[in-house]
């Protein structure tokens, strides 16, 4: 009993976690700890973990604000609070301390209204391949947190946002010997589009396995969205355990130098009661989400419950991205060893094209591993159809891909068509920006699109890190530097690069004057062509290129031809800069799924295409799924004869 001048212990709820697993019933889960402690100052540079030392009255009110949202489930923040994190900020020695306080803030923020679940993120140690060694290691940090949280007392313990299979093994293995059966175990994958792993394993097969290894619960989160989510969660379902589903609020974009996430709370409702519906026991939110995303998590959890509802118990900084090539001068001209460019038609064949005819690119990227050849003999089919050049991206998503100046070389010299490749700037410093662009010059590259790129926790190593020395004005100045022959000092090259050099836009871009302002910026840096995202409202893209006409450059209109209904939901609902009016997707929608699916995204494409063929130079085509015979469709009849 306590006496007036001493707090009473928070109280836990009263039915163990384990018993929930025994019966019936649908459960919110908190939602993301570093996007509201982002929203409310903390740097991502920051080590969020050492926070509950410095701030725990900063970690409880986001705990609390999520409980009050209607989450009966918060996860401590102890994501990163093993040995092997703390590490990169001088904390490995705090292990104990950081995780004893992140249980304690939890369990006073929850006093019995929700359960607290011990966090454990992967170890950003390796990248898939690793030694048993490295193995032993990894088992050796996550075993110490977890022992540190179940002496601590939590409910139960959540094995998180793991890529890699064999990591995800040994995550799992260490709190189920940890826990000592006393508390379940939850096992939570990070899966990409196909739903799969980094190695490649279902989702499915990974549930298959979490279970062999002990896990009490399985699921996924993080990933891209909760279309992705569900797709998951569905092959997890049969296995037999209580599936749990915490996607992230979509994709992030870039918005004023912050990774914004576009899923809106009525969305993520939406794919909560459908989760729920289909079996799924526990639901809620990873990166980007809100106490709004849990809100409507808890209604939809409550609409379906059997139970009583009133029951219930990121990213790197990138601060610096502007740091370097900012100051250089937009006009290299001015330099004293400056030469004279070669003349923009002179440059390349697109260049020559340019202005006097319809041009169309169509995207074919290098794959996820060894084998060229499809990528290879869609180059050579879309050649026969009339396409003029190949669109290459850069490490598209985040994903672990050839190089693309290899397939471009490999495609110009086996299926003889040119190629346009991106260069960004997540992946590279200034000095290998400078050795990637001399490279792909010497390699006979001639057209270039410059974009900042996704950023790497978008993609199958999300503890890669991000270099950004450069983001895409800065990598327009320095081409341009050398298109001038000079380099980015100013010394003279004793030569001239002759780069065609293309940029992206976002017609339907959140923050519209900012795209205005930074086209123009691309302007000034050297940008000579424009590459827009995929629209789907003439509209739009009207406006759009009404406000940029002042810019006078050529445009290529991306279009990406809608293959269902579900594609055009997740386009408008989950993807950065994406909007499919209503009335589109209620075509989708009547059209069905499969073959009439793909003709009526086609019918769309080529409507859109129409409408503005006499405002634009060309047009940027991303088949879906690799459907490239869809291109060909999307295009025909427009295409013009050399």
């Amino acid at each position: 009993m306590s006496t007036p001048n001493t707090p009473a212990s928070p109280r836990k709820p009263e039915r163990a976690f384990s018993d929930l697993l025994r019966h019936d019933g649908a459960f919110t889960v908190d939602g993301a700890m570093g996007t509201q402690l982002y929203e409310r100052g903390v740097l991502y540079s920051m080590c969020f973990e050492e926070l509950n030392l410095s701030r725990p009255e900063l970690i409880r009110k986001v705990h609390e604000d999520y409980i009050r949202a209607g989450a009966t489930l918060i996860e401590t923040n102890t994501f990163g609070a093993h040995a092997m994190r703390l590490e990169k900020h001088a904390l490995s020695h705090r292990v104990r301390e950081i995780n004893l306080a992140a249980v304690k803030i939890a369990r006073a923020a929850a006093d019995g209204r929700a359960y607290v679940l011990g966090a454990i993120g992967p170890s950003g140690y390796f990248l898939g391949e690793a030694s048993a060694d490295d193995l032993l290691k990894v088992r050796a940090s996550l075993l110490e947190q977890a022992h540190v949280l179940v002496e601590a007392d939590v409910d139960a313990i959540v094995v998180e946002t793991f890529r890699q299979t064999n990591e995800l093994r040994v995550a799992i293995e260490a709190a189920v010997s940890a826990s000592g059966g006393k508390i379940p175990v939850i096992g939570s994958a990070s899966v990409d589009e196909r739903s799969a792993m980094a190695d490649g394993t279902t989702a499915g097969e990974i549930a298959r396995l979490m279970k062999e290894w002990g896990a009490s619960v399985v699921g996924v989160n993080c990933s891209d969205g909760p279309m992705t989510a569900l797709e998951a969660v569905e092959q997890m379902l049969p296995h037999g355990l209580p599936v749990w589903a915490v996607p992230n609020a979509g994709l992030p974009r870039r918005v004023d130098e912050r990774l914004v996430y576009v899923s809106t709370p009525e969305y993520f409702g939406v794919y909560a009661r459908r989760m729920f519906k289909l079996g799924v026991r526990f639901v809620g939110g990873c990166c980007g989400t809100t106490p709004d995303h849990v809100r409507r998590i808890s209604a939809s959890a409550k609409m379906i419950s059997q139970r009583d509802p009133d029951a219930t118990p990121e990213s790197e900084s990138q601060a610096g991205m502007h740091a370097r090539g900012e100051s250089w001068s937009a006009y290299p001209e001015a330099n004293e060893n400056a030469m004279v460019p070669v003349p923009f038609a002179e440059r390349s064949p697109l260049a020559k094209k340019l202005g006097k005819r319809f041009v169309v690119s169509v995207e074919v990227n290098p794959p996820v591993g060894m084998n060229p050849a499809r990528a290879v003999e869609a180059a050579k089919m879309l050649k026969a159809g009339g396409v003029d050049f190949i669109n290459i991206a850069d490490g598209a998503r985040a994903q672990a891909r050839m190089s693309n100046l290899a397939m471009a070389v490999r495609m110009s010299r086996e299926a003889d068509i040119e190629t346009i490749v991106h260069v960004c700037g997540r992946d590279r410093n200034l000095l290998g920006t400078l050795a990637h662009l001399l490279g792909a010059h010497d390699l006979g590259i001639r057209n270039l699109v410059i974009i900042t790129g996704d950023p790497p926790k978008m993609g199958d190593f999300p503890d890669a890190s991000a270099v950004y020395d450069l983001d895409s004005i800065g990598i327009l100045k320095l081409a341009s530097r050398l298109n001038h022959g000079i380099d980015p000092g100013g010394k003279a090259l004793g030569g001239v690069t002759s780069f065609v050099l293309a940029t992206g836009a976002e017609p339907a871009a959140l923050n519209y004057p900012r795209e205005l302002s930074r086209l123009e910026l691309k302007k000034a840096a050297g940008a000579e062509l424009i590459m827009t995202q995929p629209v789907y409202d003439a509209r739009v893209l009207n406006k759009f290129l009404d406000d940029i006409a002042p810019l006078e450059l050529p445009v290529l209109v991306g279009v990406l031809p809608l293959a269902s209904y579900r594609n055009a939901e997740f386009l408008h609902n989950e993807v950065p800069g994406m909007q499919v009016p209503e009335h589109i997707r209620d075509r989708m929608r009547k059209a069905g799924a499969g073959v009439e699916g793909r003709k009526e995204g086609v019918k769309i494409a080529r409507e859109l295409l129409g409408e503005v063929r006499g405002r634009v130079a060309g047009a940027y085509v991303m088949p879906p799924l690799e459907r490239y015979e869809l291109a060909l469709e999307v295009v025909d009849g427009f295409l013009e004869k050399t």
